[in-house]
């Protein structure tokens, strides 16, 4: 957890002294927020290949997924899914269009009675549009696909054989927009 640092005057006699106090970080609201965040996801094909990441934080650290990102406040989501994909992988793409819409709830785990039938507080809430994308300018008319840049919140990218994802543990919604989205980009091919 990241701190922040202040400093506060206490008197202690005739002398004053600095005490530094360490304060958590102001939540980002991800974590148990108060209403479900929107993000949005790529479904990038290319000869065949989809783009996968594993992801270096909660939610779903470790696992293999989608990229993409939240949607800040203000931004319209093709402009998020862009930003998203560019600081992610350092790829450019285009959205063509939506291939689903999701919802991701992770709920706490408590041990109290009342908890357990409710099945615990939202821990993570996300509303999820994922789109249909393609690489943008000439790394689009590649007959390989460039090697991505894993940065800020994944840890690997790999482009893989849409044949081959259930290697990568993705979860049944992940695969089923894939399936989609592939059906889908023979139409977008130009």
């Amino acid at each position: 957890m990241k701190r922040n640092t202040i400093s506060q005057r206490r008197t202690g006699g005739s002398k004053n002294r600095a005490v530094e106090a360490k304060l958590p970080a102001p939540p980002d609201g991800r974590e148990f927020p108060d209403y479900p965040r929107v993000g949005v996801g790529a479904v990038l094909i290319h000869n065949g290949k989809v783009l996968l990441v594993q992801r270096g934080q909660e939610p779903l650290k470790g696992h293999w997924t989608l990229p993409g990102g939240l949607v800040e406040r203000g931004e319209q989501l093709v402009h998020a899914l862009r930003r998203e994909l560019k600081e992610e992988t350092g790829l450019r793409v285009e959205p063509l269009e939506v291939v689903g819409v999701f919802e991701r709830i992770e709920r706490d785990k408590v041990s109290s009675l009342q908890f357990q039938i409710s099945k615990g507080r939202p821990r993570y809430h996300y509303v999820i549009i994922d789109y249909l994308c393609r690489l943008r300018g000439t790394e689009g008319r590649r007959l390989r696909p460039p090697a991505p840049v894993p940065a800020t919140d994944i840890t690997a990218a790999e482009w893989v054989e849409v044949g081959d994802i259930k290697r990568y543990g993705l979860t049944a919604e992940a695969e089923e927009v894939i399936a989609q989205a592939a059906s889908l980009q023979e139409l977008h091919i130009t």
